[in-house]
């Protein structure tokens, strides 16, 4: 099977975005305009609230997580305190670098669940820093705060994203910094990491990433190697999909194994499945239905991947300038923020090259309906 999507099918899905018989600016909605904040995470609750991210990229950061209130302002939360860190004061109650939020739609009165690698301008994890931390919405409360040591969250690592099984009690984390997942029992609070140095959670060296009509690649000349990252929860819990970011192939695993810290590495490293070919993929989702919505940073687009394998476009877009993470409102609706990561200096020859404000934009479910079935 070959490694990557055939360049023709990419192209006649974007150059068609047949989905919605429109262009694609005509389905971008801006929900909120950021300012100079550079957004990753973002996620809707069973209530409908939002809420965003931003990572301690820049030094002159302010803010970590935000509710996106319904005229566009942005509330800190949980609170002004959780949001306020200096490097000589305690991390293990204040938000250091937050990449993630993630909050469950199916489970009305779920909670909001914020992860922090804790690797201030990505330079390090601080000590007692990295944590998943639980928020109850009635409340507006911390109510657990989960921290992980070197063991689960080593130099050299980067907690990226979280998706959480409420029901079951168990988290799963990405770690793109060196190619992990990262298994949470919330009932007892045990942690594990597998698929080390497994194939699919690291980069695929092969991999050159074009985003923006520029190659990808750091200050020295090199392409980045960013290791496993989006990641997605199939709706009855039972499997996690993910892909590095540098790489051009999805993977899933059955959740069963995740759980069970008994089942030996060798016996979870065999059970992943390779999906096939995909694109360079950041953020990633399932919907009820189980299809997957998948950022294309290579195409400035989002495109859905059924069930059958079959890919479809949602958007493609110009202002979608690295599409970052996804998420689905009750309703339907499509979330997703734009964070200009091939547009910093670390990644455009040390001359920072990206536009205020940042974006959160939504795509109404009206908007990315599913193809009428084909006629008997």
């Amino acid at each position: 099977m070959p490694k990557t999507l055939p360049s023709a099918l990419i192209a006649a899905l974007l150059a068609g975005a047949a989905l919605a018989g429109c262009n694609g600016r005509s389905k971008l909605q801006t929900v909120a305009d950021l300012g100079d904040r550079q957004v990753t995470g973002v996620t809707v609750s069973a209530e409908g609230r939002i809420f965003v991210c931003f990572p301690r990229w820049d030094r002159n950061h302010d803010l970590s997580v935000a509710e996106v209130l319904d005229d566009g302002r942005l509330r800190p939360y949980p609170n002004e305190q959780w949001n306020h860190w200096d490097t000589d004061e305690d991390p293990r109650d204040r938000f250091v670098c937050v990449q993630s939020v993630y909050a469950d739609t199916s489970l009305p009165g779920s909670p909001l669940w914020i992860l922090d690698p804790a690797s201030p301008l990505m330079e390090g994890v601080v000590t007692n820093g990295p944590k998943l931390v639980q928020v109850d919405l009635a409340t507006n409360r911390v109510i657990r705060t989960i921290r992980f040591d070197a063991e689960i969250a080593p130099p050299g690592s980067y907690l990226n994203d979280v998706r959480v099984d409420n029901q079951r009690g168990f988290a799963y984390i990405t770690d793109s910094g060196l190619g992990a997942l990262v298994v949470v029992n919330l009932n007892n609070q045990r942690c594990r990491r597998v698929l080390e140095d497994h194939p699919s959670t690291q980069a695929d060296t092969q991999v050159t990433p074009v985003v923006g009509g520029r190659t990808l690649h750091a200050t020295d000349g090199t392409i980045p190697q960013i290791h496993a990252d989006g990641l997605a929860l199939s709706r009855d819990g039972e499997y996690v999909y993910f892909q590095p970011l540098t790489s051009r192939t999805l993977y899933r695993i059955a959740a069963a194994g995740l759980r069970n810290f008994s089942l030996p590495d060798s016996l979870l490293n065999e059970s992943v499945e390779t999906l096939g070919p995909s694109f360079v993929c950041d953020g990633m989702i399932a919907d009820a239905r189980d299809a997957l919505y998948l950022t294309a940073l290579e195409h400035n687009a989002i495109l859905r991947r059924r069930t059958d394998s079959t890919v479809e476009t949602v958007v493609a877009d110009e202002a979608l300038a690295w599409p970052d993470s996804l998420a689905i409102s009750p309703e339907g609706d499509l979330y997703v923020t734009v964070s200009q990561i091939h547009l910093s200096a670390r990644f455009s020859d040390g001359r920072n090259r990206r536009t205020q404000p940042y974006r959160l934009y939504r795509i109404p479910a009206a908007a990315v309906p599913w193809p009428a079935p084909a006629e008997e």
